[in-house]
Formats: structure tokens, C-alpha cells, sequence
């Protein structure tokens, strides 16, 4: 008998599906439930119409596709159900089914996933200030999507480390290998070398990986083709790596690194730091800073608690956690470029909460979220610095 191509998907998808008991925990959790109050916008109506177009019942369209498109993958939903659906792997399914949306931005998520033309064209746009013109030249329907995009370069005050990575010292001991990734290796190296130096100061001997794209923005786009080629590629400077571990500064990239590599341990870098925490000491720092954590590593890297113990090492620090689920700033991968009005709105959300933390720092670990964030603090006129915590912790750390 023959086989339809997509039976075998359609199986799956299916499969997943029924694991819903419809019980309606996932719906205080979910970012878009609270930002549409709307059934179809929530995990378990998502559930339901891939259940549908799996089984047949229903056509794709784009009333059906939308929720589906909107979905954050902040796994709130994964991390809250009794039943344990595996709702990753069914959108991750139902998105490689339906195909890239139609207004998925290829040109700039392509920029994105190349780190030497990121590079080039972000100092093109800076010294050019090119947010203020370019958009204007562009056809009115695309001027929303590059007004986003270029909102995301860096604008707001950073602090660099003041640690040198050549100044670690101590027995090393298991070999770890840092995935730099792509937008990260850009915005990001300073957490990178942070990470280099805190590793190597526990232990352990640090070697990097080439800097490219996981595939993690082609998998939750339904791009299963060139997501596979990344897991390829992965797999390939891994095995030649000859490590013990693989972490990366970037919590986004965790879950689609362990998608590519079963077996491996991947893992984000504080959770090695914490586990020898005691080999570490770090200067005084009488800061207000708020922390927020971005939903792949409180879901899927689950780092947060060894994130939190590792800044409650610094003297004098006083830490100030943004509100949990269902809050999200809506960064999301793509999402912020592909729905720029209702990534604003999410980010809103969670910005209202940082007056009432009178915080004089903000953190966070994923460099989507703390662009997004920035992004909207600079609308605000608000100066609040930003920054990776594995940078704050570099800089205060006390060799």
C-alpha cells in the first residue's frame, strides 16, 4: 500500500493530540489567553484545531493557521499539565504540516542566522541611523515588520565585564564546549567570554564551537528542512569537538541543541557554575536589579533556581524577580518580527513591572527577550542598563 507523505505526521500529530484531558490548567498560564481571552488563542484550542487538520475534520486555512502562528512555544502551558502532553513536539508537528507562515520575514530571519553579515549590516544601520529613514522608503505593508527589526538593535547602555578570560586559574577537569550560536555570537560575546571565564575558574577546560544557527527559528517556523540541515550541522561540530558537555549563553537554543543531540548533555552554563558554586567568590555590588527570566529557561533549560542562587552569591546585591507565568515579553523567536503589535503588547505586560521594583539593572538571559525588552524601555526614554547575568557575574566575580 501506498504511503501518503504526510500520514506519517498526521499519525503523530494525532497521537499527541489525544493526550489532552481538556481540563483547562494551561489556560492561566498561557501569555495569549490573558492577552485575547479567546479559546482558539489558548493551548488547549490550539490543541484541538491540530487535532482537526490532522485527522482531516478540517482544511487549513488562515483563520485556522493564526493561533497556531501566534503561539509564543513558551512551554507555560508543558510545564503546567497533569496529563504531561508533549505540546513542543505537537506544534513543532503541526507547524512543519501547515509550512512557514505567509508572512514569515525570510530576508531578515536569513541576516539573522548569519553572524558575520549581522554583524556588518548592524554597524551599517547604527552609523547610518538607519531606523529613522529606511522604514519610510519601504512599501506601507512592510514598514511595521523593518520598524521592528531595527527597533531591536542595541540602543540601551550595557556594562561590559572587566574580567579578562585569560585570568582564570584552578585544575580543570571535564571539557565543556560553548555553542555560540548566531544572533548571540553578535550580541552576546561578552556573556559568551563570561561563560569562559566562570567555567574555567570551577574547573573546567572550555573550547568553543564555530558560531551558526542552531535551527531553532526554522523548527518553530515549520522550516523542517533546513531545521534538519542546522541539527546536521550541529551534530557535525560536536562530534569534533571531543567534549564532555555543551552549554550555550542563549537559553533559546537549548531545547533545539537537545533535539539535534540525544544523549549529549546540553545544558546552560549557570547549572554547571551552580553545581561548584563553592569555588567561586564574588566582590560586593549594592545594586536594586531586577531579573527577568525568559521562558525557554525557566521551561525547558530549568535553570532559573541555579541562576538565582549563583546572583544571591554577590554581596550586597539586592535581587528583584519580574512576575512568572502567564507573563511573557513576547519576544518568542520570529514572533516579534512576524506580530510586532501583539509582541508589544506582551512586552508591555511585562515592562509595567519593573517601576514597582525601582530596579537600577535589568538581566535576563535570552538575547531575543533582552533586545525586545530594551527595544521597549527606549521607547519609554527609560536609560536602565541591560544586561546577560553570566556578564554581571563575570564582572563581579573575585578571582
Amino acid at each position: 500500500m501506498n504511503v501518503m507523505p504526510f500520514e506519517k505526521p498526521r499519525h503523530r500529530i494525532a497521537v499527541l493530540a489525544d493526550q489532552c484531558v481538556q481540563c483547562g490548567l494551561c489556560l492561566p498560564v498561557c501569555p495569549t489567553y490573558a492577552l485575547d481571552g479567546s479559546e482558539t488563542e489558548s493551548p488547549r484550542g490550539r490543541i484541538a484545531i491540530a487535532a482537526a487538520l490532522a485527522l482531516g475534520q478540517a482544511s487549513p486555512s488562515p483563520q485556522l493557521r493564526e493561533p497556531l502562528d501566534h503561539c509564543l512555544g513558551c512551554l507555560n502551558c508543558q510545564r503546567a499539565c497533569p496529563a504531561g502532553i508533549q505540546y513542543e513536539a505537537l506544534l513543532v508537528e503541526t507547524r512543519a504540516l501547515l509550512g512557514p507562515a505567509p508572512g514569515r520575514p525570510r530576508l531578515l530571519l536569513e541576516i539573522a542566522k548569519r553572524p558575520n553579515l549581522n554583524r556588518w549590516l548592524q554597524r551599517l544601520a547604527r552609523r547610518t541611523a538607519a531606523a529613522r529613514w529606511f522604514p519610510r522608503l519601504l512599501d506601507p505593508g512592510k514598514r511595521a515588520l523593518w520598524r521592528a527589526s531595527l527597533a531591536l538593535l542595541p540602543t540601551s547602555p550595557t556594562i561590559p565585564a572587566t574580567s579578562s578570560v585569560q585570568q582564570h586559574h584552578g585544575t580543570q577537569t571535564d571539557t565543556v564546549a560553548l555553542f555560540p550560536g548566531c544572533v548571540a555570537s553578535v550580541q552576546d560575546a561578552d556573556a559568551a567570554q563570561a561563560a569562559e571565564l566562570l567555567l574555567a575558574a570551577v574547573g573546567y577546560r572550555v573550547i568553543r564551537m564555530p558560531a551558526f544557527c542552531c535551527g531553532a527559528l526554522d523548527l518553530h517556523d515549520g522550516e523542517a528542512a533546513e531545521a534538519e540541515a542546522a541539527a546536521e550541522r550541529t551534530r557535525r561540530a560536536w562530534t569534533a569537538m571531543g567534549a564532555d558537555h555543551l552549554v550555550t549563553v542563549t537559553s533559546g537554543c537549548l531545547g533545539t541543541l537537545r533535539r539535534a543531540l540525544p544523549g549529549v548533555r546540553v545544558d546552560d552554563p549557570v547549572v554547571l557554575l551552580a553545581a561548584r558554586i563553592g569555588r567561586l567568590r564574588f566582590r560586593p555590588l549594592a545594586r536594586r536589579v531586577a531579573l527577568h527570566v525568559p521562558c525557554t529557561q525557566a521551561n525547558v533549560a530549568r535553570s532559573d533556581a541555579a541562576l538565582a542562587a549563583l546572583l544571591q552569591q554577590i554581596p550586597e546585591l539586592a535581587l528583584r524577580r519580574l512576575p512568572t507565568p502567564p507573563y511573557c515579553c513576547g519576544a518568542a523567536g520570529s514572533h516579534v518580527l512576524q506580530f510586532p503589535e501583539r509582541a508589544g503588547a506582551l512586552r508591555d505586560g511585562v515592562i509595567s513591572h519593573l517601576d514597582a521594583l525601582d530596579a537600577e539593572l535589568l538581566l535576563s538571559s535570552n538575547i531575543g527577550c533582552r533586545l525586545h525588552l530594551a527595544a521597549g524601555l527606549a521607547q519609554r526614554t527609560t536609560t536602565l542598563p541591560t544586561m546577560h547575568p553570566l556578564t554581571l557575574l563575570a564582572q563581579q566575580w573575585d578571582p
